[in-house]
């Protein structure tokens, strides 16, 4: 919308407050400013409400609104009078006003900082979270606008506008004054009003999916009247699965009389079925979808699966029409998945949906599988099915222009039909939001993840979302610290999946091997050890064994209190014609199943070389398991019998080697009954206790070393860390606020600007950071005179940008005793590397030996502030050794930022060096983490080096840069994202 002549220059249209939520029930509005254009818009809107509704605004019987009504509401100056509605269609259905007011009640321009603020909802749409959604952006617009407080009278009958203003989540006071409730909100965000906002999002966003995924009648727009494409293929195998609701054909080239295709209704558009549709697969041509897309709307269909191509993969002018795709579709309230989407599958019994070009549903199972490639998504249904794994929804977004792998998380993670995502995405539309969802599903549910375009730099084609600058390895360790288990291929994503959704969380990295190849047992101990796990000697059954001594081998295993999981090798027996025997494959399926069905719930995995007997019949079992709440629980560890993963001065393992073969793969089978899936909440399921079995020791372990270290992180997270309080008393976060306004200035730099080592000093020192002073030494005498204002021993070193923290070049002189040692290294550092006007050299007193680190923390326009460190020098830097955690990082963020690189055993006495002080290392962590949070001008602190002694830590050098704030969009009112 465009401000008009009327509206005040100054204050021009305010198009930032534009916004598409989505409601209680799942279906979309959008929120924008009301304009002097919308006079009819209004009118109409008010004569849809009851006059009971009117009432309960005006307090009076108001049939009507007067010219000048309609006059006061649609001309706003944006600043202390707004006014926002909430329209579907282009029509409004609820609108919001707030005018500012002086402490009389009066009328009132700045500084005045209260508002009285007033809603009214359209009957029809009451109950739909529509006042609850506009009371959120209303009051950030207030806040923008200087607005600290608003205040509302209500009728004490008004009982829906009470308990919207009581659940808000703000500060707020009540009284009862002449006849009505008199509400006053802080407006300031709270850690309520935070979480009741999330909390609506997640029902919200979960509940427009299962509209997706549940509907009771879809209609297929784009059915051909022969056989063949991609309408009538999604027809066919929409009919195949089964789907227990009314299915109709459309195609604006129907005959009149066409009756019917493959058997089910034909019509000529949406709005001649003459009935409720309540989901819409879209297979017409990309010229043709917007007919469609209205058609569909007019007609209230909630949602649309749009298989068309030609969208934003094909470039600029493919880019401008999906976002008009989802322009559109969302103005009627409707969400999209695509466009060039491969479509959606449930295998609930009570739906069997099949909306997707894939021939054939696969078997219902607790695996979530989104996909943003189709090609992918064929291979993972392909090799699923192959493996003998079940789903519980498959959904290919293709461009996903609307709904994402976001709003599957919000789904999934209350869904009781899924015990395991798995996820397959080529680019993150909102890194913080895919960040704070997943921890919050892998709390009680595994995610797994598969990352495409790691390297590339850029989106693939059809992703219009912003780029992340932040390295890969940083967005790993981002997602380790959220829970999600990254794996690298879609290989490993089902190898973990399928033992994930198969068996228990182990308790423990400490692993029984058994087997009959004495061979294969060793490969997969030496696997175990190259993925941090604890394995026990392999316990060899040799080639004689039968199956009944595997089946007590594993029951023993089981039984073991110092296992956490068993790994079971099996090669084939082979007679005495020197013929493999065939038959007995299906003998030793029977007998694990049996062993793991009645020992205590511990993950089991097996490894098979060319067992294809063994291979099907764990594939084809069907489960025999006892209930998970009828099993008995695995036995306690004894005390100490296991430190963690992450022991100080224990060497991490080299990484392991890759794994190999496809998904799917004819030998990789899965399954037989064993154990409780995690997250099924002890119930029984269709892969609920299934035996995953692989043709490589590789593979297995590296499923098993996710499961562990996913399980270790589920344990954490049941007690997460916290900030200490005592940092409160040494931090000065009101005067930083000030030093950060007088550095940045009236009008800063977009670009922001770097400060000056002095500057730097001052802003660190108000968060309990001191930076050893280094003073300029421009000529030897100047050195001099540093050193004697300091005290010897002295350091002197360069601070060139091409010299800084470049000690193998030379530019650093250590343990300078007296003035000769002083000027002769100065001679020998110009001679050797420039004058002392290119080198800048400095004079710095010596800090106690130590260990030298590094800490950073820098801010991502698209993931945020992160927080890093690692230890000083080329190799830790050439070897990527750095570790990130998101800010604000907790103590046990610190904690394990620390000892999580693979250098760690130099802080805690490697080779009987002394232990260095990691406390006062963590708190520095600690303390630079609450400055980036406390203050986002602060877009990054570098310092370095951190000599870290055997008591305290010494930081030599920092660099500070401010800019203005980047948006924080997971901070504002709900909305959808615009791509």
């Amino acid at each position: 919308m465009e401000p008009t002549p009327e509206q005040s220059p100054h204050h021009a249209y305010p198009d930032h407050w534009e916004a598409d939520v989505v409601l209680r029930d799942g279906g979309t509005a959008r929120i924008r400013p009301i304009t002097t254009d919308d006079a009819e818009r209004l009118v109409s809107f008010y004569e849809q409400v009851s006059d009971e509704s009117k009432y309960y605004r005006f307090f009076a019987p108001y049939p009507r609104l007067s010219a000048r009504d309609v006059h006061r509401f649609t001309h706003h100056d944006y600043v202390d009078r707004v006014g926002l509605a909430v329209t579907i269609g282009g029509e409004f259905i609820a609108t919001v006003r707030f005018d500012r007011i002086n402490g009389q009640g009066r009328p009132a321009s700045a500084p005045a900082d209260e508002a009285e603020v007033a809603f009214l909802v359209q009957d029809a749409h009451q109950g739909r979270g529509v006042a609850s959604a506009l009371l959120e952006h209303i009051a950030a617009v207030a806040r923008e606008r200087g607005i600290r407080r608003f205040a509302a009278e209500v009728l004490p009958a008004n009982n829906k506008m009470i308990k919207v203003f009581r659940d808000a989540g703000f500060t707020q006071q009540r009284s009862f004054e002449d006849g009505s409730v008199h509400l006053t909100l802080d407006l300031e965000p709270t850690a309520e009003s935070l979480a009741v906002q999330r909390a609506r999002e997640q029902r919200a966003e979960a509940r427009s999916v299962q509209r997706l995924l549940a509907p009771g009648s879809v209609a297929v727009i784009g059915v051909g009247r022969e056989p063949g494409g991609v309408g009538r293929t999604v027809l066919r195998n929409l009919l195949g699965s089964g789907f227990t609701g009314r299915v109709h054909a459309v195609n604006t080239s129907f005959a009149a009389d066409q009756g019917t295709v493959d058997g089910v209704p034909a019509h000529r558009s949406v709005g001649g079925i003459g009935e409720q549709v309540d989901l819409a697969v879209v297979a017409a041509p990309a010229e043709r979808v917007p007919e469609a897309v209205a058609d569909c709307g007019e007609h209230g269909v909630q949602g649309l699966v749009v298989l068309s191509a030609g969208y934003a993969e094909r470039g600029a002018e493919g880019r401008e029409r999906q976002r008009e795709l989802v322009r559109q579709a969302r103005s009627y309230g409707m969400r999209i998945i695509g466009p060039n989407a491969f479509g959606i599958i449930n295998t609930s019994g009570a739906v069997r949906l099949n909306a997707s070009l894939a021939p054939e549903s696969p078997q219902a199972g607790r695996i979530g599988l989104f996909t943003q490639s189709g090609a992918i998504g064929i291979a993972l249904l392909s090799g699923l099915h192959r493996r003998g794994a079940g789903l519980s929804a498959f959904i290919s977004a293709g461009n996903r222009a609307d709904v994402s792998g976001n709003d599957f998380l919000q789904y999934w993670f209350e869904d009781q039909d899924t015990d395991v995502a798995l996820l397959y995405l080529e680019s993150l539309g909102n890194p913080r939001k895919f960040t704070r969802l997943a921890r919050r599903t892998a709390a009680v549910k595994p995610v797994v993840v598969v990352k495409g375009a790691r390297h590339s730099g850029t989106n693939p084609p059809g992703h219009a979302v912003p780029v992340s600058r932040i390295p890969d390895a940083t967005v790993s360790a981002l997602m380790r610290q959220a829970g999600v288990i990254r794996v690298d291929t879609v290989t490993e994503m089902v190898d973990v999946g399928l033992l994930l959704a198969g068996q228990p969380l182990p308790d423990g990295p400490r692993v029984a091997i058994l087997g009959n190849s004495e061979s294969l047992g060793l490969l997969t101990y030496d696997a175990c050890l190259a993925e941090g796990l604890r394995p026990r000697p392999p316990r060899d059954l040799t080639t004689e064994a039968s199956p009944q001594d595997f089946r007590d081998a594993l029951a023993k295993a089981l039984a073991d209190r110092t296992c956490d999981a068993v790994i079971v090798t099996a090669i084939p027996w082979v007679g005495e014609n020197g013929e493999a025997e065939t038959g007995e494959g299906e003998v030793l399926a029977a007998a694990l199943r049996e062993a793991a069905a009645t020992g205590p719930a511990k993950p089991v995995a097996v490894v098979h070389v060319e067992m294809g007997g063994l291979a099907q019949a764990l594939a084809a079992a069907t489960s025999t398991a006892t209930p998970p709440a009828h099993r008995p629980a695995a036995p306690a560890a004894a005390p100490g019998q296991e430190p963690p993963p992450s022991a100080p001065g224990q060497e991490p393992p080299p990484s392991a080697p890759p794994p190999s073969g496809a998904p799917g793969a004819g030998a990789d089978r899965a399954v037989a009954p064993a154990g409780p899936a995690p997250g099924s909440g002890g119930r029984p399921g269709p892969s609920a206790g299934r035996i995953p079995a692989y043709p490589a020791a590789e593979r297995a372990v590296r499923a098993l070393a996710e499961a562990v270290k996913y399980a270790q992180w589920r344990r954490q997270a049941a007690a997460p860390g916290k900030v200490p309080e005592f940092l409160d008393d040494t931090i000065d976060e009101h005067g930083t606020a000030g030093l950060i306004g007088t550095l940045l200035g009236p009008d800063p730099d977009p670009r922001g600007r770097p400060l000056t080592h002095d500057e730097a000093g001052e802003l660190l020192s108000r968060y309990g950071v001191t930076v050893r002073p280094a003073l300029p030494a421009p000529d030897p005498d100047a050195a001099v005179r540093a050193a004697a204002e300091l005290g010897y021993p002295v350091a002197l070193k360069t601070t060139a940008p091409h010299l800084r923290h470049r000690a193998d070049l030379g530019g650093v002189r250590l343990d300078l005793a007296d003035e000769s040692a002083l000027r002769r290294s100065y001679d020998e550092l110009t001679d050797l590397l420039g004058t002392p006007a290119e080198l800048r050299p400095v004079v710095q007193a010596m800090a106690p030996r130590g260990v030298d680190t590094v800490v950073r923390a820098s801010i991502d326009a698209a993931a945020g502030a992160v927080l890093s460190f690692g230890l000083a020098g080329a190799p830790s830097e050439l070897l990527g050794d750095t570790a990130h955690r998101l800010v604000p990082a907790t103590d046990r963020d610190a904690a394990e930022l620390i000892r999580s690189i693979k250098a760690a055993p130099v802080l805690f006495g490697w080779r009987g060096s002394a232990p260095a002080d990691t406390a006062a290392l963590e708190e520095l962590l600690l303390r630079v983490s609450r400055l980036v949070d406390d203050h986002p001008e602060v877009v990054s602190v570098a310092l370095e080096p951190v000599v870290v002694a055997t008591q305290g830590l010494t930081v030599l050098g920092a660099s500070v840069r401010l800019a203005p704030p980047p948006a924080r969009s997971d901070l504002g009112p709900r909305r959808l994202p615009v791509y």
